[in-house]
This record gives structure tokens, sequence and C-alpha cells, in this order.
């Protein structure tokens, strides 16, 4: 009933097992309520539908992000752990947990979910 250290994370206890190594004398972490754990996505350039390159310094107003869920806390009903969840940049909490960049989420924070379990519709009641 292991996990493979590409997975790292048990949704029930909430915890990052694969992002501290075995070497570390580190605690391991387990997300409380609804919190969530997300990996900072690359920031770079970027093209638009018709080709053009849009530089990593180019600021762009209130433009929502996606990042990947890599652990959550046990209230948290929205997500599951890889996931890719849509929120604001203005409303994170940056975390370096084993030399590596998270971003720290409230799960009210996130404005969507993709997942391939959801089935696919805009959700709308006509």
């Amino acid at each position: 009933m292991g996990q493979s250290s590409d997975e790292g994370v048990a949704r029930g206890a909430g915890t990052l097992a694969g992002v501290l190594s075995a070497a570390d004398d580190k605690l391991p972490i387990k997300m409380l309520n609804d919190r969530l754990l997300v990996r900072i996505p690359k920031e770079g350039e970027r093209r638009s539908s018709g080709g053009i390159l849009i530089p990593a310094t180019a600021q762009m107003a209130k433009r929502l992000t996606w990042a990947e869920v890599v652990a959550l806390g046990p209230n948290v009903r929205a997500a599951e752990v890889g996931d890719l969840v849509l929120f604001s940049p203005e409303d994170r909490y940056e975390v370096e947990v084993g030399g590596s960049d998270y971003i720290m989420l409230r799960e009210r924070d996130i404005h969507a979910v993709a997942a391939e379990r959801i089935e696919a519709s805009t959700g709308l009641y006509l």
C-alpha cells in the first residue's frame, strides 16, 4: 500500500511526503482545515493565439493563474491532489519546502477546478 515518490501525497492525512527527502531531518507536513498547497507555475514568456511573444515582465491586469494541487487539508471538498486550480496571484502566500517554491491557498480562494473526473459541462442551469 505504499505510494510512489511521484505521487508523494496522501489525501486523507494531507501529508507532503515526496517533497521532503528522507535524508532531511525535517518533520512531515500535514495540511490543516481548508488549505491547499499548489505548485507554482513556471512564469516565463507566453505566446498569444496569433503567435506574438509576450515577455514575462509584461503586466496583465487581474490575470488569474492555474496551478497543480500538491497537498490539501482534510476539509477541502472541491479539489483533489493532481487537479489544476484557478486562483488570483494577489491572494497567495508563497512558501519554500525542501528547496522548492509552493503557494498556500484557502479553498475559498480558488475560482475553478480542472480535472478529468469533472463532467464536460458549464455547470449552468437554464
